[in-house]
């Protein structure tokens, strides 16, 4: 399958704007967002940094970008919960 077909196929699927975890559930869901992109991060720079390749690398930033903004998210609901007005 070419990575056109691929998106095309990707963007017929509707976004129920849930999330998946992989691990039980903490006290915050964006906690548990972030933690879980950055394992997967983690992760996938390690495979990246064994098996140097063009297709790791975009493995690894895809995951990274992912976890910049799950802390973006969780930065923003936990300081909006502190803000006073």
């Amino acid at each position: 399958m070419s990575s056109h077909e691929l998106k095309t196929l990707l963007d017929q699927v509707p976004d129920t704007r849930e999330i998946v975890l992989r691990q039980a559930r903490t006290w915050s869901a964006d906690y548990d967002a972030w933690s879980d992109a950055r394992d997967e991060a983690l992760q996938a720079y390690a495979s990246w940094r064994t098996a140097p390749a063009a297709e790791s690398y975009a493995v690894y930033r895809a995951a990274q970008d992912r976890a910049d903004a799950a802390q973006d998210t969780l930065a923003y609901t936990q300081t909006s919960r502190t803000s006073v007005s």
